[in-house]
């Protein structure tokens, strides 16, 4: 369906949408970005131990920029996804506009309360929810297309997959990361070491190819966004 078909009704609520969508992939790959980079700082056993220290506080405030992004993402895209003509059941709706806000809470407090009972209980749930997801996202679109819903939008449906891709390539690096969180725990608490500094760089190289994927999957879902091939 061509953009020039959307719903008229409410132009300006489309093109906010339309605009915190894009918002949502700059921030998300710019924040990353940062991220990486501010990574190499904290790895780099040239620098003092209060740099390094320094450059870990930015790694870790810069990385909930783009858990935030991907928190609001489902539910912008369902919105827009109304507008240009893919219709959810009232109660699927009512899911998706109420994803976004509560997953970024959720996102936001197990950060602020990191160390607390609270906030490992709602790091384990958001864990669970996450390997939920990867595999619920792909057997929905499969269902949905099998059905005919999403036949008309083959590239939302990829779009779909993607982002359980991204999901995915967000779950493992999370079992990816212990050793250089524990590296630089080490680090902090004990001084620069040969074992701290192995655990931290052997840590982050692990993550590494997962963060490209993430790059290439986020900038592969907005062109196909810009594109809409199938259309």
């Amino acid at each position: 369906m061509e953009e020039t078909q959307v719903v008229t009704t409410l132009p300006f609520i489309y093109a906010a949408f339309k605009y915190l969508h894009i918002l949502l992939f700059v921030y998300w790959l710019g924040g990353d970005a940062g991220v990486y980079y501010s990574s190499t700082f904290v790895i780099n056993n040239k620098l003092s131990k209060d740099a390094r220290l320094t450059a870990f506080k930015i790694f870790l405030n810069l990385d909930m920029l783009p858990r935030y992004c991907l928190a609001l993402m489902l539910t912008v895209g369902g919105i827009l996804a109304e507008f240009i003509g893919y219709t959810h059941p009232t109660w699927q709706m009512i899911g998706i506009v109420a994803l976004g806000p509560i997953w970024v809470w959720v996102v936001h407090m197990v950060h602020a309360k990191e160390g607390t009972d609270f906030g490992r209980m709602l790091a384990k749930g958001d864990y669970w929810f996450r390997f939920f997801m990867i595999f619920a996202l792909p057997t929905s679109v499969v269902y949905h297309w099998i059905t005919g819903p999403l036949k008309p939008f083959p590239w939302l449906a990829a779009k779909l997959l993607i982002f359980s891709f991204l999901i995915f390539c967000g779950f493992v690096l999370r079992r990816k990361l212990p050793p250089f969180i524990e590296g630089f725990r080490m680090m902090a608490g004990q001084g620069v070491t040969p074992e701290s500094d192995s655990k931290m760089y052997n840590g982050l190289m692990a993550c590494r190819p997962y963060v490209w994927a993430i790059w290439a999957g986020v900038a592969l879902s907005a062109f196909l966004g810009v594109w809409k091939p199938g259309a």
